[in-house]
């Protein structure tokens, strides 16, 4: 199931996916700044040059309500990929993936009127380092006021489960690729939507809470404790705000790079848990943070991080935080499939969805 294009749209919208042809910027319209006070962005975002904001985590979204009959989008060339949803048609994919790929139409034939688009960062962007660089409109034709977004905020924080990796590959047997990453249809993004929550998504495939995957047994220098501070992943130059997104609910599932292969050290490991709960709840004194597992995970490793996590949350609860908890999602049979290098299907992340969306929404009361 490589490179997934849905196409089921309300209207004509012009659907290009990855293969886009590339334009050079020579703008012929309405040119809407990232500046402009009506988009509304949501994840860790660097706004050093606020009329081309970077990001590197998957989830990162966009999103505006405009005026006229089409939308183009302007982005840095190479920035990767992006899921795109105009009013309430379909999702599609976009992609920028040429050096001069600058601009690429979102729709094209829409009714004259007010409109809104969504857009997500689906894949991992520390090495293509994207930036967004504004939106182009029909001649005089404007955005409309920013969105209202949603009140109820998670943070998820994880590896390549959590970002996408293979989601969109049928082969357990290929490696990685950008074409077969897709965090809009994990367990995380579908748990936000169904729960009509934000969401931002601190992940990288391969990290772990001590040791990143294959790494020494004594742990590597950039695990996620050490990148959790920074607005962009491994760029130590602009430290992330925590003021500017305050989550209700943390979900962290480390600890499957750690332990896929041997040796490593229970100590350490034990030590990178107790020690990131802190950190965390130093940054939200408020939020619910609940540590899972799964769902690659199976055997002796699986029965190692239970333990370990159930020790550091019933040690938090004893020492008085009560906000801490456990949740284990079910280990994937390959039953609903496998995805690329054994990574969980696109079926396996709507079963883990169900599965962490009930437990959220008992855990928060959000039952409307």
């Amino acid at each position: 199931m490589k490179s997934i294009v849905r196409s089921s749209i309300v209207w004509m919208v012009a659907l290009l996916s990855m293969n886009i042809s590339a334009q050079t910027i020579t703008p012929k319209g309405e040119w809407i700044k990232p500046s402009n006070e009506g988009i509304q962005y949501v994840g860790r975002i660097s706004f050093k040059n606020p009329d081309s904001p970077a990001f590197t985590y998957p989830g990162t979204q966009i999103i505006a309500r405009f005026e006229g009959t089409s939308l183009k989008m302007i982005a840095k060339p190479m920035s990767g990929y992006f899921m795109a949803q105009i009013d309430k048609a379909e999702p599609f994919k976009v992609g920028f993936n040429a050096p001069a790929d600058s601009i690429v139409t979102l729709a094209t034939a829409l009714p004259d009127g007010l409109h809104e688009v969504r857009l997500m960062y689906i894949i991992e962007g520390y090495e293509r380092k994207p930036e967004f660089r504004g939106f182009l409109l029909d001649e005089g034709k404007q955005l409309a006021d920013a969105p209202t977004l949603p009140k109820r905020k998670i943070e998820f924080i994880g590896n390549s489960i959590t970002c996408g990796y293979g989601i969109e590959s049928t082969n357990p047997r290929e490696h990685f690729m950008d074409e077969t990453e897709n965090h809009y249809y994990t367990y995380a993004a579908r748990t936000a939507r169904v729960l009509q929550a934000q969401h931002i998504a601190v992940a990288r495939s391969g990290i772990g809470i001590y040791r990143n995957y294959a790494g020494p047994k004594n742990g590597n220098e950039n695990c996620m404790p050490n990148e959790y501070d920074y607005t962009q992943l491994y760029n130590h130059s602009e430290a992330w705000d925590f003021l500017r997104y305050t989550p209700d609910v943390v979900c962290i599932n480390l600890g499957t790079n750690d332990t896929s292969t041997e040796p490593y050290d229970l100590k350490l490991l034990e030590a990178g848990y107790r020690n990131f709960l802190k950190k965390v709840r130093g940054y939200y004194p408020h939020a619910k943070i609940v540590y899972l597992t799964g769902t690659m995970m199976d055997g002796k490793a699986l029965e190692n991080v239970s333990k370990t996590l159930n020790k550091v949350v019933e040690e938090a609860n004893k020492a008085g935080d009560k906000e801490v908890y456990r949740f284990d999602m079910t280990p994937q049979n390959g039953s609903l499939g496998i995805g690329a290098d054994w990574h969980p299907s696109i079926w396996q992340h709507e079963k883990m969805a169900g599965e962490l969306t009930a437990y959220l929404r008992s855990l928060m009361g959000w039952f409307d």
